[in-house]
This record gives C-alpha cells, structure tokens and sequence, in this order.
C-alpha cells in the first residue's frame, strides 16, 4: 500500500444514484484524505445530503465504487463501519434531560442515553470533557440539554461525534438554526478541533459560504446531481464557481479566512 493509499479516508468514484427512474448524483468523484476538510456546497436540491448519506455509510450508490476507511461498500457491514464515522446533525433528537457531558458519552455507543449496562471508565470520562474543553463547553458540562441553547447543543453534538475517536467527521448543515454568536462559537470550536486532531478529515455539507469554518481546506461543488467544481478551496470556491453553481451572479470574498458573497449588481453599486 502506498503512502497515498495509507492517508485516504474516502475515495468514491464515478458514483451515480438514480431513484425513480430520476438521477440524484451522476458520475461524482471524491478523494479524500486524512487531514483534509471539505466542504460541499451547492443549492437546495443539489445532491448534498444524498451523498454525505453514502460517505456515512447509510446507503448505497445505484453505480460507482465507494471506499471509506478502507472498507468497500457492498463488500462490508456498514453497521460496524458507521462505528468509525462521527456524524453531527442538528436534528437530532434528544428530549432527556442528560448532562453536556453525558451527552458526550453517548457517542460511544451512538444511543440517546448512556447504557446501563455499560461501565464507563475514568480515561472515557477525561475524553469526554477534554472534547467539551476543545469546543468550549468545559464550563457548562453540567448543564443539561433541555436547557442548553441551541448553539451549545451544536458543540455538544460535535464532542458526541468525536466521542469514538473516528477517523472522519460529517458534518450536515451544523450552523443550522444558529444565531450569529452561537455560529461564531461552532465555528471557532470546529477550528480548534481540527487544529489539534491533525489526522481527522471532515466534510461539511452547507447552503452558506458564511457557515464555512476558516480551516477548510477544500471544496465540492453540486447543482443538479453534478459536480460543477472541486479541488483546493482557493482553486474551487471563485466568484466565477459560485455563481455557477447557485445560477446567480455574485462577487465571493474572504477576509480573515471566512467567505461571504453579495450579489455582483449589490456589489458593483456598493463600490
């Protein structure tokens, strides 16, 4: 095995997924490595979560190869490979009235609530709150979730998904239903974290340039089932990409690692 083939965590190739007789994602290739954090970007519609729904190990293509962790889907249990996956989804439901940290612990065992039957071990513990520390909740581990905003659920639901030390992160539309000072906390929580677990690659599926952490590292581009760009962000997210892929002009810009768009008519009379 070479040193490329070592540091791959996701490698999909020529993937179509065809349901009702209608093409979802056509012809989609995506190689991802250990380190690398994607974005995956597009409109609604585009294919997004259909495809983080495959990397994640819920689903198949209709055509294609898909390999994550090593693994080929079709060819292994994909219960056993979602172990290794972290997930974050701000839909997830929880109406017990558990501790941030035991919330945390939960990951281990990917249920609602800690399992009795389970005896957790002092170095799970540390995890647990050292993860809370990373994304700034070291303070509030005590606090519970039905009283918890719903930015700090967001960090929470991140800690939760790092829990089992996976070795790739999903991360579908984690700002949603954010205000502006919880999205900056995510954000900066997620930069952190991937500042200090250097070999954690990471795909977040978004509608929002805005929602974008600084540390991403690279870009994939869909509208209708296609990919319309991908590759380093500096090289995929351009004015020119962008309003391709969302199908209206707009001028992109990063200032201090983070993207905004306004539309070119907006910014041509803000000038």
């Amino acid at each position: 095995m070479t040193d490329n083939e070592a540091s791959t965590v996701v490698s999909a190739s020529g993937i179509d997924v065809v349901r009702g007789g209608r093409f979802l994602l056509r012809d989609i290739t995506l190689h991802v490595a250990a380190g690398e954090h994607w974005a995956l970007l597009g409109p609604n519609g585009a294919g997004k979560s259909t495809l983080l729904h495959i990397l994640g190990a819920f689903g198949h293509p209709t055509s294609g190869t898909v390999d994550v962790l090593g693994k080929r889907l079709g060819r292994v249990d994909m219960r056993e490979l979602r172990t290794h996956i972290g997930h974050v989804d701000p839909r997830h439901r929880l109406d017990l009235p558990l501790a941030a940290h035991d919330v945390v612990l939960t990951g281990l065992t990917n249920t609602p609530e800690l399992d009795a039957r389970r005896t957790y071990t002092a170095a799970e513990h540390r995890h647990a709150d050292d993860l809370l520390d990373v994304l700034g909740m070291g303070d509030r581990r005590s606090l519970v979730w039905t009283t918890m905003s719903q930015g700090e659920r967001g960090r929470a639901l991140v800690a939760r998904a790092l829990m089992a030390r996976p070795s790739l992160l999903l991360l579908d539309e984690p700002a949603t239903g954010l205000d502006l000072a919880a999205r900056e906390q995510l954000l900066i929580g997620i930069d952190q974290l991937r500042s200090e677990v250097r070999d954690l690659a990471s795909i977040l599926v978004t509608h929002h340039l805005e929602d974008l952490p600084a540390s991403t590292t690279h870009a994939l581009l869909l509208r209708d089932g296609l990919a319309t760009a991908q590759g380093p962000v500096d090289e995929a997210l351009t004015s020119a990409s962008i309003s391709d892929c969302f199908r209206h002009p707009v001028v992109l810009r990063r200032d201090g690692g983070r993207w905004s768009a306004m539309s070119s008519q907006r910014a041509s009379s803000a000038c």
